[in-house]
C-alpha cells in the first residue's frame, strides 16, 4: 500500500467517524414546540389546543 493510499484511507475515515459517533450516541426523544392561540392551551390528549373555559 502506498503512503498516498493510505492517507487517503485515513482522511477518509476521519471524515466518517463523527458522524457515526453522533448517530450511535443520539438516544433523546424530539420535542416539539407548540404556540396555541391567545385564552387556549395544548391538551396532550387530544393533541391540540383547547380553548381554556374561565
Amino acid at each position: 500500500m502506498t503512503m498516498k493510499t493510505l492517507l487517503a484511507a485515513l482522511a477518509l475515515a476521519a471524515g466518517f467517524s463523527p458522524a457515526l459517533a453522533l448517530a450511535q450516541g443520539c438516544n433523546h426523544e424530539r420535542q416539539a414546540q407548540i404556540s396555541c392561540a391567545e385564552g387556549q392551551n395544548w391538551d396532550a390528549v387530544t393533541r391540540s389546543c383547547v380553548t381554556v373555559g374561565s
